[in-house]
């Protein structure tokens, strides 16, 4: 059986189109896919990379999001978003608040 090399991923995402990634990504750092997208948080069925995020992690990966802001724009969001993903056996890591 081939063993899965395990995978650090970011997630980084601003409000508007006008707004820039930059910062995010500087601070998630080198990872080994970035999943990125400019659109609004309040409704998570129009956040593809979001959800595209979600469906490629896999156990024992990590989630790199440089703050919790640009993941959900609300604790129970906050919450669901965590719980899908550390249900597949991956985890989250939330750089501005380490």
């Amino acid at each position: 059986m081939v063993q899965q090399k395990t995978q650090v991923v970011a997630y980084v995402r601003v409000s508007s189109v006008d707004q820039n990634l930059g910062r995010q990504l500087e601070a998630v750092g080198d990872v080994d896919r970035v999943f990125e997208e400019k659109v609004s948080g309040g409704s998570r069925v129009d956040r593809v990379a979001l959800i595209d995020c979600i469906r490629y992690v896999r156990e024992g990966d990590v989630v790199k999001v440089a703050s919790m802001d640009p993941l959900a724009r609300s604790l129970r969001d906050l919450r669901e978003i965590v719980d899908e993903i550390t249900g597949k056996g991956a985890s989250v890591v939330f750089v501005k608040e380490q």
